[in-house]
């Protein structure tokens, strides 16, 4: 099977010939909200053929062609920007879909930059009205414990998104809190007191989203997590995920060539197989990305974006050390809007 990593020579647009990976299946992005602030800048990427993107470790420069790409998982809290995108998409033949951090926490302070909830919700309603049904996939992502707000008011908000939800997704992806080193100090300067975490408080949030789901009937899954909840019927989620991505484009036969699937005809009760809309199915095939977090369960793809370039400012964020450095980046690709990179450099 091929991967990411193979790669292809590309003349760029300063006339040099690069080695660039040339990945079928793209992350856009964990690293970003690039929907959100920079969906103009990747589709004139997409159109020139290929970006370039610093990898956050030894800040070495590369470059990704996007000559091969079959498909794109999307990564946002304000997708609506990716509304205006989608029929290009379409007709590129790139099929897709959509991780949608939708929480509320719209009068904690904790999310001062995203739209109104309400506004949110719409958003996702109108994707998955586009998209289809299963191509909006719903993240409370974190969930986070405060002074002010304990586990029964964490279920009350998740309740009044999945109550609007409801009929409009397949699955509810959510985290608890990591309290990384690097996210402290924001969270001070802001007023914020965060409340750890504890197996107790898991698995009381776990049996109080079990029990909100007799009315949705939800997949429900964890974001690289250690806990097991699955007596809840909580299962350990993929969120670039190999069986999703197939469902979504088994007619795609290059891509099914590349990710290894064969589509069988239809016959039922076949024991682990996949059963895709025109009834024939084929057995799971997702393999896990080493690259990856030990807890995270992503089948390969190639992430595009990169760190300290969010705007949204969310007070727990990891993505950014620094707010300043994310709003100075945003503002140079304001100057630069089509450059390489998303940062204009």
């Amino acid at each position: 099977m091929a991967t990411w990593k193979d790669k292809i020579e590309v003349t760029r647009e300063n006339g040099e010939k690069t080695l660039m990976a040339a990945p079928q299946i793209i992350s856009c992005s964990r690293s970003t909200d690039i929907p959100a602030f920079y969906s103009d800048w990747f589709f004139h990427r997409l159109r020139i053929g290929y970006s370039a993107w610093t990898n956050p470790f030894n800040n070495v420069p590369s470059y990704i062609s996007y000559a091969n790409t079959r498909f794109i998982v999307f990564w946002s809290k304000n997708p609506a920007p990716l509304l205006k995108h989608l029929d290009e998409l379409e007709d590129r033949r790139i099929n897709c879909y959509i991780q949608y951090t939708l929480n509320d926490y719209e009068l904690d302070g904790l999310e001062k930059n995203v739209p109104a909830i309400q506004e949110r919700i719409d958003t996702f309603l109108k994707l998955e009205e586009k998209l289809g049904y299963g191509g909006v996939v719903w993240r409370f992502d974190p969930l986070i414990l405060t002074d002010k707000i304990g586990v029964d008011e964490l279920l009350r908000k998740v309740e009044g998104i999945g109550d609007q939800l409801h009929g409009h997704t397949e699955k509810l992806v959510f985290s608890f809190l990591d309290l990384y080193k690097k996210i402290v100090p924001n969270l001070q300067k802001a007023g914020i007191t965060i409340v750890p975490w504890q197996q107790e408080q898991m698995e009381q949030m776990a049996q109080g989203l079990a029990q909100l789901n007799q009315k949705w009937g939800l997949k429900l899954a964890t974001c690289a997590e250690k806990i097991d909840i699955g007596k809840y019927g909580i299962e350990h989620n993929s969120c670039i995920d190999g069986e999703l991505i197939v469902r979504r484009a088994y007619k795609d036969t290059k891509l099914m060539k590349h990710m290894g699937v064969e589509i069988y005809a239809p016959m039922p009760d076949v024991p682990g197989a996949v059963y895709l809309p025109d009834g024939s199915y084929f057995m799971g095939i997702h393999k896990k990305d080493n690259g990856q977090r030990e807890l995270c369960g992503c089948m390969a793809a190639k992430d595009i974006g990169e760190y300290n370039t969010c705007i949204h400012q969310c007070e727990y964020c990891y993505a950014n050390t620094s707010k300043t450095t994310a709003l100075a980046n945003f503002e140079r690709n304001k100057e630069k809007p089509f450059s390489e990179s998303i940062t204009g450099k």
